[in-house]
């Protein structure tokens, strides 16, 4: 039934629980990716895009049809599917002649386009080809990045930005030594980046801290920079803005030291020492109406006799 607000009220408890679900959180749920595909694609791409699907699982949704739309050009479409998979990552591919072996990387922010950003893809070896054991279903990855590009152009650290967000899954406490197990590493040299994917072997060293070694598991591409749309300044900055509750509160006289030594001020009120509340002994006890002069209340000092 709707009311003079224009909002409907869900009339079975299935559907508040799925309005609840969707209902803003100060803890967000993990940002899951829809990947698509254009209308018009090729092996390169499909087998792209199925590759990058099975990194993201669980937390990624796959469009097998085809949707013809044009991201750079019109974005309503991206933005209606994001609202109905609750999706905040999207990844589209597409292939023709001007910009053959396209992937457009993307993010959203309140189910509207925050940033994309367009490569094409080259040199590609699908997961398939790597005939070795692969990491297990939802393992979180190490990201690591290489190139001065990453540090110095606007577009690359932007680009960083963008893939930690779509590759770093969930947010954990703690991660134990045999779960660090897979590595994705980008190189950025000369205009183009560079994607392989390792999985770290543990193997014996003789000592505590085992010695590692980098299996190559798939997929592997060199990824071409091409058109961007990002996000202005204003709009990135209130993108990034945190909820009062989660900010961590500032502790007031506490500090540390260079070696991480804690220190704290405690200010305090002058103090009469006459109200200090001492030891009760029932030898120092005044008398009622017995006024004890100071220099009596003090034991007169033992002297040692000493004989010759």
């Amino acid at each position: 039934m709707a009311h003079s607000d224009g909002i409907t009220k869900p009339k079975t408890r299935r559907s508040k629980r799925f309005l609840e679900t969707r209902e803003p959180k100060l803890l967000e749920n993990v940002k899951s990716v829809m990947i698509m595909k254009g209308g018009n694609t090729n092996q390169t791409v499909t087998e792209a895009l199925k590759d990058i699907y099975s990194l993201k699982k669980p937390n990624a949704v796959l469009y097998k049809k085809k949707n013809i739309t044009r991201p750079f050009e019109d974005s309503t479409s991206l933005e209606f599917f994001s609202k109905k998979s609750d999706c905040s990552l999207f990844l589209f591919g597409s292939h023709n002649k001007k910009r053959p072996n396209n992937l457009i990387f993307g993010r959203l922010f309140d189910f509207h386009v925050l940033d994309m950003i367009e490569v094409g893809v080259e040199k590609f070896v699908s997961l398939s080809e790597f005939k070795i054991s692969k990491c297990p279903e939802g393992t979180k990855p190490m990201l690591v990045f290489a190139g001065e590009a990453f540090e110095m152009d606007n577009e690359f650290k932007r680009l960083k930005s963008l893939l930690i967000d779509f590759f770093r899954g969930p947010t954990v406490p703690a991660v134990r030594l045999a779960g660090l197990e897979h590595v994705l590493h980008f190189t950025a040299v000369d205009g183009k980046i560079y994607l392989r994917s390792y999985r770290c072997l543990l193997k014996k060293s003789g000592c505590r801290v085992p010695r590692i070694e980098l299996e190559e598991i798939g997929p592997s591409m060199d990824l071409v920079l091409r058109r961007t749309h990002l996000a202005s300044d204003d709009l990135y900055k209130l993108a990034h803005r945190q909820p009062k509750a989660l900010k961590p509160k500032k502790k007031k006289n506490i500090s540390h030291d260079a070696f991480g030594t804690k220190f704290g001020r405690v200010h305090m009120q002058k103090q009469d020492l006459s109200k200090l509340q001492t030891r009760k002994l029932r030898g120092l006890k005044k008398r009622r109406g017995e006024v004890v002069a100071e220099e009596e209340q003090r034991p007169e000092p033992k002297v040692a006799k000493v004989e010759s």
